[in-house]
């Protein structure tokens, strides 16, 4: 019997960013390099909002391996239902849209390299996120979700029709599924919203609510 090596999710810090930073064109191989994170990118974020960042470690050869992470900043859903691309909104990268007093938990990245697929890092981030966004009483999260299976079923329908049988479980989406499985639900298709040819380019907006929001609560 195979033993899968453990995993754990940690607060990200400084000397994890160059290592995330080169993961990411293998990650995300669509992805024009404006589009990628860079190192200087993880630091700014940590600067701006280090509650939001977090890392996914695996356990190999007796040593913790970076595999994976996830960043996120603040924002208002005035400042969200405004058209916008995800260069856009995740300001190059840099997430200079972040609000310190914004109520939605924004998903600016969400990765995990492809050697270390399928050990559950991205549910653990997921999870992280989750318990961020109850912690600060926030309304809950948004993201531009990829939409990588598409291209498959690119000549039998439209990114609509795909994305309608994905949420009713009829099709299988290598990110969007997961997603859906995380409690988000899609919003609306965002057009023209990142460089992917499998999807035309396209994304779904998704957003998990937080259910445990309490307005009263300051």
């Amino acid at each position: 019997m195979i033993t899968k090596p453990a995993v754990q999710v940690v607060p990200t810090q400084r000397k994890f960013a160059r290592p995330l930073a080169k993961m990411q064109h293998v990650i995300f191989p669509t992805l024009t390099p404006n589009e990628l994170l860079s190192e200087r990118h993880y630091l700014r974020h940590l600067e701006l909002f280090p509650a939001g960042q977090y890392t996914g470690l695996v356990h190999v050869h007796d040593k913790w391996v970076v595999a994976g992470s996830t960043s996120t900043f603040l924002v208002d859903w005035s400042f969200i239902e405004k058209p916008h691309s995800f260069q856009e909104i995740i300001d190059d990268g840099w997430f200079g849209n972040h609000n310190p007093s914004g109520k939605w938990l924004y998903g600016g990245d969400m990765s995990v390299h492809p050697d270390f697929r399928g050990l559950g890092i991205a549910s653990k981030l997921y999870d992280a996120r989750r318990e961020t966004v109850r912690k600060l009483n926030l309304r809950g999260e948004v993201a531009g979700g990829m939409l990588p299976g598409y291209y498959r079923y690119r000549e039998q329908m439209s990114i609509e029709r795909y994305v309608d049988r994905v949420i009713h479980g009829e099709l299988s989406d290598p990110t969007l599924t997961p997603q859906l499985r995380n409690g988000f639900k899609v919003k609306r298709i965002l057009y023209d919203h990142i460089t992917d040819p499998r999807a035309d380019n396209c994304a779904a907006m998704i957003v998990r609510e937080n259910p445990y929001y309490n307005p009263a609560r300051v």
